[in-house]
């Protein structure tokens, strides 16, 4: 008899059932989407200082131009340039002869003054008594005291005349109005100098401590004297702090000195002085810098960092709070800044809040989430052998 041969696609279709059976299994098995884990924070008010960034100018604490007082050609210059000079140091001598001799002929005058002041009082004096019993005439001994008289005077003028004359001596030694550094001689010895001349002869300046001038608009200052005016915001110590021009921090703080009470026409800005320390000359007269300082302090600030935060579509601030039955609820809030890392929140969240700052990319509005304080690790998700067909998965873990 002919044997029956079995038909291939048989094996083929029990196959596919097969198949079909484990997917219904895998589907029975996988069960609802796991709840997300979202890190949060409990916001509280506080005390933050609300610093300011602004450009400035450093400027030299003295400033003296040295100029003669007194005409005469420069004999010899007594410094180095660019090296620090002290108070009184002579700096240039300018021929003194003609002032010598001036000098002297002043003191030979007063000598003379001197010589007929005596004789001149002597004979005052001895027609005195002679007068009294009408020896001599009264006109006679009246011119002698009359004559005495000027020899005094003369003797006054002389000497007010000698002294000039050695205050004029003093003066061919031009002397360091203040300590500081020096620059160049813009005269060299030889040259002609005039007392009252326009050209100085060099300039010495002050370097430590050194003076930064800082450029702020007068709306922004103004609108900190509304704050400070309206409450929760008070002064702060005006502590400065510098970033030079390649971008690396001044180590030393400074301290506001005072606030201009002009308005620059051209920019629209107040000055505010700053004066930092500057014992190793690092900063110099011109230099561009920025400074921060903190002019006012929100005692009732409200920080939330940075992750928390985004904008949606119209640029509003937005963060996710946890809301009743652990559900994410968004809130528009007002960031109007940054400090350091964080943001400052002045509207849209109260003290106690919990605003979740991690694994946001995972939440929605409305969404039910897990809560946990931030920085706690994440909780690993269950197996499905150890929680049962019948049993959820764990909640997935946050990733920022």
């Amino acid at each position: 008899m002919p044997r029956l041969r079995a038909s291939p696609t048989i094996p083929c279709l029990m196959l596919l059932l097969a198949v079909a059976a484990c997917g219904s299994n895998a589907d029975q098995k996988k069960g609802p989407p796991p709840t997300p884990e979202a890190g949060y924070i409990v916001v509280r008010t506080e005390s933050v200082p609300l610093a300011t960034e602004l450009a400035g100018r450093t400027a030299a604490y003295e400033t003296s131009e040295v100029r003669p007082q007194v005409s005469g050609v420069i004999k010899a210059r007594l410094f180095t340039e660019g090296s620090v000079v002290r108070q009184g140091q002579t700096l240039y001598q300018i021929d003194p002869s003609l002032y010598r001799a001036s000098a002297a002929e002043a003191r030979a005058n007063l000598a003379s003054a001197r010589a007929n002041e005596a004789a001149a009082r002597v004979k005052a004096d001895r027609l005195r008594p002679l007068a009294a019993i009408e020896a001599v005439a009264q006109q006679d001994y009246t011119d002698a005291a009359a004559l005495a008289a000027q020899a005094r005077a003369s003797i006054a003028q002389n000497a007010a005349l000698l002294e000039t004359a050695q205050i004029n001596l003093r003066f061919t030694r031009v002397p360091a109005p203040i300590t500081g550094r020096i620059g160049r001689s813009l005269f060299t010895t030889g040259a002609l100098v005039t007392s009252g001349q326009a050209d100085p002869l060099t300039t010495i300046q002050r370097l430590d401590p050194i003076f930064v001038d800082i450029q702020q608009s007068s709306a922004d200052l103004l609108a900190l004297r509304r704050q400070l005016a309206s409450g929760g915001v008070v002064p702060a110590s005006a502590r400065v702090r510098l970033k030079l021009e390649d971008g690396s921090s001044y180590a030393l703080s400074g301290t506001i000195q005072f606030t201009d009470v002009t308005v620059d026409q051209n920019t629209g800005t107040v000055t505010l002085r700053a004066r930092f320390p500057n014992p190793d000359g690092l900063l110099l007269p011109g230099m561009y810098v920025r400074a921060t300082l903190d002019q006012a302090r929100d005692q009732n600030a409200i920080l939330v960092p940075q992750a928390g935060v985004s904008r949606d579509p119209k640029g509003q601030a937005t963060v996710f709070v946890v809301g009743p039955g652990n559900k994410a609820v968004q809130r528009i809030v007002q960031a109007p800044r940054t400090i350091g890392t964080n943001w400052l929140i002045t509207g849209g969240l109260a003290p106690g809040d919990r605003v979740i700052v991690e694994g946001v990319a995972r939440v929605k509005a409305g969404q039910a989430i897990k809560p946990v304080p931030a920085g706690s690790p994440p909780s690993k998700p269950q197996s499905p052998s150890k929680s049962g067909s019948g049993s959820k998965a764990g909640a997935t873990p946050r990733n920022g």
